[in-house]
């Protein structure tokens, strides 16, 4: 088996082995090929072959990713693909490995993934640690919420990328968010240029909505300020003599939940994703943490597949920053998926009684309040 940086002459190939593995595409072919042509552009699309056959494949499209207010770049993991004749011969594992490898090589300490089977990637580091949320909302519900002042709200197309960029920038440090993402300016053009989605702009949030089947689908809707997230719900509110139900990618706390008038029984729809830590030391560099904690905590990590993360940091927070060094000594002990999915909030109590974190608890309370804060998405990839 050789694994490669994929070539324009392997996507027919790459097509293939994507039908055969999830079944047709369900958009336009050339939305694909436009897709993985920018992959291979950047160096992120690899292939395992048996010979001049390709066995699989995978994506590692980058993105920025706030964590705690804080962005840096993160490697994204999609349109990981085995042929069903190669299955069940280590090729994912082989390919997934590689994928890692090609992460730390572009220098993203951290990355993400949404998962078709999760066995193979926890077995690799990856681990469970937000949602893509999606709630089902009442048109009629939303069109009671009125703005409370004029809100300049203009049609966006793909012209507005560098703004709708600058917008999330603003917003999620403004909020410090932990987990969203943001694609690049010519993904965002090419998803501001779809002509089946409505798409409006204000000067601090915007909005990406669709009809399907008769409903209105909320892509996306960001919002900097009250007067601008309840400016932008009233206008998808607007469609509630024809639409019945809305759904809409939202934060778990997001404003609208309390913008309703009234609010009982929720239908949500949770779309799992996984995150691992692929540098330790620069993934805490990069973090956001709390500005008002001053932390100390010594931790021990076991990263088969990352061996510069085994050993001893002693982590370091104070001012919003945080550091990791190589330390001597036994700290609280962490496998890389526990370790991983307390960088993404998932609590000290959870990580101990799922066995992730071991070892001394004189450091948990410092790292519950380091790391507090559920992570989430609205983007799928």
């Amino acid at each position: 088996m050789e694994i490669r940086d994929l070539t324009s002459d392997d996507l027919e190939a790459v097509l293939d082995t994507r039908v055969r593995s999830f079944g047709p595409l369900d958009g336009d072919p050339e939305s694909w090929f436009a897709l993985a042509r920018a992959a291979l552009e950047q160096g992120r699309f690899l292939g395992v072959f048996d010979g001049s056959r390709l066995a699989a494949a995978a994506r590692l499209p980058g993105f920025t990713q706030w964590w705690r207010g804080r962005p840096q770049p993160m490697a994204g993991v999609a349109g990981v693909v085995v042929n069903p004749e190669d299955r069940g011969r280590g090729v994912g594992r082989q390919l997934m490995r590689a994928v890692l490898a090609r992460a730390a090589e572009l220098g993203e300490a951290v990355s993400a993934l949404y998962p078709a089977t999760t066995q193979i990637y926890r077995s690799l580091g990856w681990e469970h640690a937000g949602a893509e949320n999606a709630v089902t909302l009442s048109p009629e519900a939303l069109r009671t919420i009125r703005p409370t002042e004029p809100v300049k709200i203009r049609r966006m197309g793909p012209d507005d990328a560098a703004e709708v960029i600058a917008i999330l920038g603003r917003v999620h440090a403004a909020n410090r968010a932990s987990g969203p993402i943001c694609w690049d300016e010519s993904s965002w053009r090419r998803f501001l240029g779809a002509k089946d989605d409505f798409l409006y702009l204000a000067d601090d949030g915007f909005v990406a909505y669709s009809w399907e089947d008769g409903d209105i689908s909320v892509d996306n809707l960001v919002a900097g300020s009250e007067a601008t997230a309840r400016a932008l719900w009233s206008l998808v509110g607007t469609s509630s003599s024809i639409a019945t139900k809305v759904s809409a990618v939202v934060a778990p706390d997001d404003p609208v939940l309390w913008l309703l008038r009234e609010r009982a029984k929720e239908e949500l729809k949770q779309i799992r994703w996984m995150f691992r830590i692929v540098d330790v030391a620069d993934a805490v560099a990069r973090r956001g943490f709390p500005s008002v904690l001053s932390a100390d905590a010594l931790i021990t990590v076991d990263d088969p597949e990352r061996p510069a993360n085994t050993g001893t940091w002693r982590l370091e927070v104070s001012g919003g920053s945080g550091t990791a060094g190589a330390a001597e000594g036994e700290g609280a002990r962490f496998t890389v998926n526990g370790l991983s999915a307390l960088y993404a909030g998932v609590p000290v109590s959870t990580l101990r009684l799922s066995g992730m974190l071991s070892g001394t608890d004189e450091f948990d309370e410092a790292l519950a309040a380091a790391f507090a804060g559920p992570a989430h998405m609205i983007d799928y990839f």
